[in-house]
């Protein structure tokens, strides 16, 4: 299809738009600029017809703990972001000209009413910083409105913006709620390893906040999306503490996600991959912890995430950790895990996507997790084994074999242990992602029967 061929198809598309109340300036984003193929995941107006949308950040939604609710003034009783600028800086992966957000209400106890949005590259480029870049904001909208009002429950897709997204580089998203959301609870994700802030007022275009208040948790934020070339796909990485950064640098995205998409960045065949990270600290695969439990997310953040081939699945330490230290409680919990991660992958495979299994790390020395009889240990091993031998999972990545201390395999590598002996400091996390075989990520058409049980 030629230009004007391409052009008089959007022009009916807009005649049709304009009776919906959609904004021309949609359309407009959509057909400006057909030079967008030299910034990475962009293309030309022809690349957009094959193209889809990619997730290339997001951020598992969860409920605030009282103790991770906006600082005061922010939260009052039944109430939080009143009238409150809230700024966020999240890292993408892939980038793109053309990005849109989504913005959850997954567990508010309000409907949530979001006043105005915009996106902008912060200051210096940096993560966690409150200004952002003169001249870079841009207003987001909502099928053609500057407002919107997420249900209960709810999630709410920004309409397509055209704005330049460089791969592996920051983005700021400022939101305003003038009326704040009429609840206590709040969807977040509070172990950010960011820092936020906010401020009262309308804010959402300035280039400074000044005197903003600091708050190291994100909230209502759940995922940004490019809209990328066809070849271009995402690998989600499901996990807890371990995977969301407990002991890594704030702001300083060393999360062992982040150094795998640094990997993946500097290795031809896996640049334009997406790394998404869907952990937070406390999470369990079999009962709700920090969040709910794996078999109960699965859907939300994995299948309906934009452009996912690959899920690596690092969970269930907490599981074993938070069962009785018995013989009995032990050997139940390694069953369920097992019988949970077979779950898992059906329903995965179901949806087109590889499955790896990452094996879980010692936890010897943990003053809550270890025992001094060892049914923890032994549980922990009978699922690693599990997870090497079964041959259940498309690939495994045998994380225990890279951070386990050779002189005590029960114990981390003190160079990786931050302290607690559980979890890793950024040089363990950097030994997480170089374990990564990068191989799995090759673009290969998928098995005969692939997904039949």
């Amino acid at each position: 299809m030629d230009r004007r061929s391409s052009l008089a198809g959007l022009v009916t598309v807009g005649a049709l738009a304009a009776t919906t109340g959609a904004l021309p300036r949609i359309l407009r984003d959509l057909t400006d600029d057909e030079s967008a193929a030299g910034v990475a995941g962009g293309g030309s107006a022809g690349s957009r017809t094959t193209g889809h949308w990619v997730n290339t950040w997001v951020s598992m939604p969860q409920l605030a703990e009282p103790h991770n609710l906006p600082p005061v003034p922010f939260t009052q009783d039944n109430l939080v972001f009143a009238d409150a600028t809230l700024r966020q800086t999240v890292r993408v992966s892939v980038g793109g000209r053309h990005l849109r957000l989504r913005v959850s209400n997954a567990f508010g106890g309000a409907a949530l009413p979001i006043t105005a949005v915009s996106v902008a590259l912060p200051a210096g480029g940096e993560a966690g910083v409150s200004g952002i870049r003169p001249g870079t904001a841009r207003q987001v909208t909502f099928s053609g409105r500057p407002s919107m009002v997420v249900p209960v429950g709810a999630q709410a897709v920004s309409d397509p913006l055209s704005f330049a997204l460089a791969p592996g580089t920051n983005l700021t998203v400022t939101i305003y709620l003038a009326e704040g959301q009429a609840s206590n609870n709040v969807t977040s994700h509070p172990g950010s390893r960011t820092t936020s802030h906010l401020l009262a007022g309308n804010h959402v275009l300035a280039d400074e906040l000044p005197a903003a208040t600091p708050t190291d948790h994100w909230y209502l934020l759940s995922g940004v999306e490019v809209w990328s070339a066809a070849s271009t796909a995402a690998a989600v990485v499901v996990g807890d503490s371990l995977t969301d950064g407990r002991g890594s640098t704030t702001n300083g995205n060393d999360r062992w996600p982040d150094q795998l998409l640094d990997r993946m960045r500097g290795h031809g065949p896996t640049s334009d991959l997406a790394v998404l990270n869907q952990a937070a600290g406390g999470n369990r695969v079999l009962n709700d912890g920090l969040g709910p439990n794996v078999l109960a997310r699965l859907d939300r953040d994995v299948l309906a995430q934009s452009g996912v081939k690959w899920l690596i699945l690092f969970e269930g330490v907490n599981d074993i950790g938070t069962a009785a230290a018995t013989e009995a409680a032990q050997k139940a919990v390694a069953d369920d895990l097992i019988a949970a991660y077979e779950q898992v992958v059906a329903r995965t495979h179901a949806h087109g996507i590889r499955v790896y299994g990452a094996t879980l790390l010692p936890f010897g020395g943990n003053t809550g997790y270890d025992d001094p009889a060892g049914f923890r240990e032994g549980a922990r091993r009978r699922v690693n084994d599990w997870i090497r031998t079964s041959r259940r999972f498309d690939g495994v990545v045998d994380f225990d074999r890279v951070t386990r201390d050779p002189a005590n395999p029960r114990q981390l590598l003190a160079a990786y242990d931050v302290g607690d002996h559980l979890h890793l400091n950024p040089t363990g996390y950097r030994a997480l992602a170089d374990a990564v075989p990068l191989r799995l990520f090759t673009r290969e058409p998928l098995p005969p029967g692939f997904g039949f049980q």
